[in-house]
Order: structure tokens, then sequence, then C-alpha cells
């Protein structure tokens, strides 16, 4: 007879994680109903620009090139603050891994916020879970048919909502939600919604700690980054073993530790992992453990703190007999401050560069044939495509002067000769870019390459200047 073949994956056991109350839970409520605000208000949130500009607070407008941030509009020659977004992001990650752990896993990560929620709606539908355990042992009746199918119905909603808020990040929401009801918005607006609410609703309704464990490659890069500085959620084994029941203890308090093996840090893990095992992957950091063994030292008259945030320098004190040390002091260590500085300096220099930006600008480029040509009056002309971008939401008067050139003169392609003069006036629209091709003549003696400058200014009140360097050449 021969064996079976050797399976490399185990079979996925159900995790129900029971309901507990205590700090930690009500901050994760807290971070639960912030973050999915945040998500599903700020497309509907406006902001005036005038009526040259959208009025969407945040607006992603791939159509026009543009990113629109309340007050801040970035255009794509700006991505560099996009970059130092995202580069904020990635050190604030790291300084958040640094400080405490997965404090990211467990409390603000989209894969734990839909998780949690989806767990609350199967809560309020199936019960507790006791209930959910006999629910899904017994057979397929009427009654259970109906509990799965108003439990997915409502994930079906959530997940739906979860996709249709995106799409509004990307057009103006009163006009795309009335298109997408009415069947007129783009393709991609409704297979994006349908890919979007089809990965919460296996993500955050089916697949869960298998996300968090398997999938997600953000807790091997945070592994990697604890340190024995790092504050994680830690089971004070010195201090709990030998476990045994009350009973026992009470029996024998000197054989054994606090622990009385209730088994509640593991019930009310979302990940289904037993802390006292130690370290691992799977703990995400929310610290209900630490809120359902508190409930149980409580009721068992004993101090809180078996399971508690607690570094492994802290965890070593304690063990050899130290009193247990603030959590602010824990926080204040030199890969954390590293971090901090980090951070707030690239922040600063963004807010800088914010500050002083212009907000037009200006680009040449010389026409190649031919590079030069003389007129019947002797003088030399060159030509140049010269851009002209204005962004502010309203249309700027700016004036284009040549600074360098002794006795040039300026004239466009619409207008000839005659209208030549020492600047051009013009108009350019809000929040585009003019182009002008503008020729430049000035007297034949000279160099045969002469330096100089395009120079652009705004001729409204807030005014404004911008340059771009040039070359002007003779014939030789």
């Amino acid at each position: 007879m021969t064996a079976a073949p050797l399976s490399l994956y185990a079979k996925r056991k159900g995790v129900y994680p029971k309901a507990i109350d205590g700090f930690y839970r009500r901050l994760k409520w807290v971070v639960m109903a912030v973050t999915l605000a945040i998500y599903w208000i700020t497309p509907w949130l406006r902001w005036d620009r005038g009526p040259y500009a959208p009025d969407q607070a945040v607006l992603v407008d791939l159509a026009h090139r543009r990113f629109y941030m309340f007050a801040i509009e970035i255009w794509p020659h700006e991505f560099y603050y996009v970059a130092g977004l995202l580069v904020m992001a990635g050190v604030g990650l790291f300084l958040v891994t640094s400080a405490v752990g997965r404090a990211w896993c467990g409390y603000a990560c989209p894969q734990t916020v839909w998780t949690d929620l989806y767990q609350h709606v199967e809560r309020f539908i199936e019960g507790d879970r006791n209930a959910q355990i006999r629910l899904d042992k017994a057979p397929w009746s009427a009654g259970k048919i109906a509990r799965r199918v108003a439990k997915w119905s409502i994930w079906l909603l959530i997940a739906f909502g979860t996709g249709g808020a995106w799409i509004f990040y990307f057009a103006d929401a009163p006009t795309l939600q009335q298109q997408f009801w009415s069947g007129t918005a783009a393709p991609v607006a409704y297979a994006t919604v349908a890919v979007l609410t089809a990965t919460t609703f296996i993500l955050g309704g089916f697949m869960r700690e298998q996300v968090c464990i398997y999938m997600c490659p953000w807790p091997r890069i945070q592994t990697a980054m604890l340190d024995e500085k790092s504050l994680v959620v830690t089971y004070k084994y010195w201090r709990g073993e030998q476990r045994g029941s009350l009973k026992k203890s009470l029996a024998q308090p000197d054989a054994f530790g606090d622990c009385i093996d209730c088994d509640q840090c593991v019930a009310v893990c979302p990940t289904g992992i037993d802390i006292r095992e130690g370290p691992q992957i799977g703990c995400i950091t929310c610290a209900l453990c630490v809120d359902a063994c508190d409930k149980v030292m409580a009721q068992v008259g004993r101090p809180r703190g078996l399971i508690d945030y607690c570094t492994e320098d802290d965890a070593t004190a304690e063990k050899a007999g130290r009193a247990p040390r603030p959590v602010i002091r824990s926080l204040l260590h030199v890969r954390t401050l590293v971090y901090l500085t980090l951070w707030s300096a690239v922040g600063v220099a963004m807010l800088f560069a914010l500050g002083t930006r212009t907000r037009i600008d200006i680009s040449a480029q010389q026409d190649r044939n031919p590079i030069a040509m003389r007129l019947s009056d002797g003088t030399v002309r060159n030509a140049f495509t010269v851009k002209l971008r204005n962004m502010e939401s309203r249309p700027r008067p700016m004036r284009i002067s040549a600074e360098g050139l002794a006795g040039v003169s300026l004239w466009t392609d619409r207008d000839g000769r005659a209208d030549a003069r020492a600047a051009i006036d013009t108009i350019v629209p809000s929040d585009s870019v003019a182009k002008l091709r503008i020729f430049l003549a000035v007297p034949a003696q000279g160099p045969q390459r002469e330096d100089f400058a395009f120079t652009v200014r705004a001729t409204d009140r807030e005014g404004g200047t911008a340059s771009e360097p040039a070359h002007f050449e003779r014939l030789q």
C-alpha cells in the first residue's frame, strides 16, 4: 500500500474572532471610523477654485494631467512633490514600525479596516465566535442559507461602495455618479468598480488572515526592521508560566504563574495565532489579546499586563526584577528619532518648495532650419518656439522680453515685422500652456553666438517672473 503524497500546503483553519471590549478595541473602532470616513467622504468635498478649475477638493485629473488637493495643484512637471509624498509615506511606515511594531497592520491597513468591518457584520448576523462555529459545522438548512445570503449581500454592498468611491477620485464625483447610474460612464469606470468590488469581497470576506500571513510582503519587511527596542505585543512568560487552571493555581500558588490557560487571547485574535508562542509573522499588533487578557486578570484578581506592549530590552529588565519602564521612554530611541528627523526634513522641504514656487513658467526652443536669417534692413533674425505655462485657475496677462540682447526687437507669427517691439504682451488662459512663435531681430554686428534669457513677467496684481536661458546666433 503506497503512502499518500505529502502536501506542501496546510488546509486553512477557520478563524472566528471573539468580540471584546477594551482600550485597544475602542481605539480600533476610532481608527476604522476615521479611515472609512476619509475614504468615502473625501471625493465629495468641494473647494472653490474659481470658474476655470474643478471645484472638487481632492481630484486626480488624468485627462488634463493635474492633481488637486484643496489649495494645492500639482502639474506633471512637478511630480517630485508626489515622489516626496511617497518618500514620506515610506519613511512614516519605517517610523511606525520602529516605534510600535506592526501598528499599521493592526489598525490602519485597508485589509485590516475592511476585514474588521466585515467581521462586525458577521457577528451581527451570525452571532459571536461560538455561534459562528456552530453554524459552520451545522448542515445546510433554510436558516443557514438565509444568514449566509444576508451576510454576503451586505458584504457585497460594502465592497461595491468601496469600488464605487475609488473612481470618484478621478473625475467630478456628482457628474460621474449621474453618468454611472445612467450607463453613460466610461467603460473603465465600470471595470474598476467590478475589480475592486470583487477583490474587497474576496480578500476581506474569505481570505482575511491569509492576506496578512501569506500574500502581503509588508510583514516580511516589518519583521526585518524590528529590533530589541521596538514596542511589540509581548506575552511575559516569566510571569505567566507555568500555566494552569484557576482552580489549580489557587490550590498551588507557588507552582503556577498568572496565566490560567483560558485561551481568550487566542479567541479574540483576528489572525488566529497564540501570542504565548512568542513573536510570529501572523501577529499584526492589534493588541486585542491585551484587552482580553487584562479583562481576565481583573476577573481573577491579578495585575494586568501579562500580555502588553513591551520591548525586548524592557522584557529582559522586567524579567530580572526591574520596574516596567514608561512607554514614552521606550519610544525615544535612536532609530526612531532618526526616522522622525528624516520624515520631518522631507515634509519641511516640501512645504518650503510649495511656498516658494512660482505659478508661471517659460520654456524656449530655437528653430534650427534656418538658424539665422539676414533681413532687408541688415539685421539678423532668429526664431523661437516659446511656451508659457500659467498654473493659476484664472487667465493672466504676461509680458515676454529678451534680456541681454542690445537693440533687440520682437514680434510673433500672428503679426508682422511692422509690429516689432521690445516686449510682447499676451494673455495666457487659466491652468494651461500657451505656445507662441517669436522672432527676434538684432543688429548684424556682434558675436556669432550671444547668450541671453527670455523673461516672462505677470503684469497683474499678484505678479511673478520666470526666465529661460537661450542664445542668439548670427551669420558667419
